[in-house]
Order: C-alpha cells, then sequence, then structure tokens
C-alpha cells in the first residue's frame, strides 16, 4: 500500500471518529430520512468488471415514504492525471420508488464515469454527452426464509449507442441472496447479460458477475463499530477475478 493511500484512510477514519455523534443519519417528525456514508475499497468492480484501483466511495440519500433520491460517486487515489489518461471518477444520481410492501421498486439512474478532467458534464446532447440512463426494476421475493431479490437494469438513452448512433439498449440482469453465518453478513451474488451488448463485452447471453461478499464490524469504542467487508467476484465472461476489501463510514 503506497503512502497517498496510508495517508488517506487515517486521515478519513481521524474525521469518522472525531465527527462521530454530529454528523448521523436524521429523521424529522414527517418520516425524511438523509442518510451519509462513504466507503473504502482496494479497487472498484462494477458487475463483474474492473474499473479501477483503491477508491473512495461517498454517498448521500435523501427519502420519504417509499421515494428515494441518492447521489454516489467513486474517486480514485490517481490524482488529476493517470498514466491510463483520465483519474477514474463516477457520479451516479439514482430516483427510486418502492411499492408499499409489495417488494417492488423502479428506478431512473443517470450514470456519469467520464473521469476527472474530462468535463461538459451537463452537455445532454443525445449523440455527445458523455451520460447513460438507466432504468431499473428490482423485486424481493416476500418470504422472510428465501429473501432473493432479482433485478432488471436497461441503458435506454445517452452514450450507449452502436457506431450508427442507434441505442444498444444495453441490459443487466442480477439476483441477490443474502444470508448471515455467525456474526457474519454475506450476499451472493449472480449477474448476467440477457443478449448482446457492447458496453459489457458480450456477444450473446453470458454470465459477468458471480460473487460473494461478507460483512462484518471491528468495534472501536462502546458507541462506534467500523463496518468491515471483503467480496470475491468472478467475471466467467472475461475470465476474470478479483478480491476487493472495503470498509465503511457512516454514523
Amino acid at each position: 500500500m503506497n503512502t497517498i493511500i496510508k495517508k488517506a484512510i487515517a486521515a478519513v477514519v481521524t474525521a469518522s471518529l472525531c465527527s462521530f455523534g454530529m454528523a448521523k443519519a436524521s429523521e424529522n417528525e414527517n418520516g425524511v430520512k438523509f442518510a451519509v456514508q462513504g466507503d473504502l475499497v482496494s479497487s472498484y468492480i462494477w458487475r463483474g468488471m474492473y474499473q479501477t484501483g483503491a477508491s473512495f466511495q461517498p454517498a448521500l440519500a435523501f427519502s420519504v415514504a417509499g421515494f428515494s433520491l441518492t447521489a454516489w460517486g467513486s474517486t480514485d487515489f490517481d490524482g488529476y492525471q493517470s498514466s491510463e489518461g483520465l483519474a477514474n471518477k463516477e457520479i451516479d444520481l439514482t430516483a427510486a420508488y418502492t411499492f408499499g410492501a409489495s417488494g417492488l421498486t423502479l428506478s431512473i439512474a443517470d450514470l456519469w464515469w467520464a473521469g476527472q478532467g474530462a468535463n461538459k458534464y451537463f452537455n445532454f446532447k443525445s449523440h455527445e454527452t458523455a451520460h447513460h440512463f438507466e432504468a431499473g426494476l428490482a423485486y424481493t421475493l416476500p418470504l422472510e426464509k428465501f429473501p432473493l431479490s432479482l433485478a432488471w437494469y436497461t441503458m435506454f438513452a445517452g452514450q450507449d449507442k452502436d457506431a450508427d448512433g442507434n441505442q444498444n439498449y444495453s441490459s443487466y440482469v442480477e439476483l441477490n441472496y443474502p444470508f448471515s453465518v455467525k456474526r457474519v453478513d454475506l450476499t451472493a451474488t449472480c449477474g448476467l447479460i440477457p443478449y448482446k451488448t457492447p458496453q459489457y463485452y458480450t456477444n450473446g447471453f453470458a454470465v459477468t458477475n458471480v460473487a460473494l461478499k461478507g460483512t462484518t464490524a471491528i468495534k472501536i469504542t462502546d458507541s462506534f463499530s467500523l463496518p468491515i467487508f471483503a467480496q470475491a467476484i468472478w467475471n466467467p465472461r472475461l475470465e476474470d477475478a478479483h478480491l476487493v476489501f472495503g470498509f465503511t463510514l457512516k454514523p
């Protein structure tokens, strides 16, 4: 681990411990909730595909009743420039609505990962924009002993286009099953691409994300514990594998 990453981890942990108790998720009398948190990960893997190395990933969320707005980002430690060009920077904005206790959630997301220095964030012209607009539909089975969730995401507008400028409608399907073993919360994941899509480097149906994530916590004080996680990820389509470690900072 290089000096920059060591200093970043120390600064983030120190800031979190100092501010704990002052910056916590809040809920007012009308049921409006705000939440702030951030993950530090050893590498950033998206849907089974490597994006960049060690990264900090903050999130700011607002929710009321079944509606939520979330801003999520990822920034690596390469600085302004890297050996591969622009340093990684991603900003995702998601609006979602959960239909009561039905287990059904509908979402619309704006995904932008053009990188630090790319600028032109506010360029939304169809054939020029770097934004990817994606619709999602997720459902969790209403079974306490078998809480399997299924989600389908499709990019319906933005940069996801073929050489002729036509929308690819790239889609990704994911199944998640949470369970626990002693003090560790586990999630098994299987992600797949249903048809040919250049966005995921597939020529047809393909499995791109098989993963197992484990989460637990390290007790720091009587009132504060640090959640840590490790995730093993395999991408059969690209014949690639990853092992990610991270921790979460939240009130």
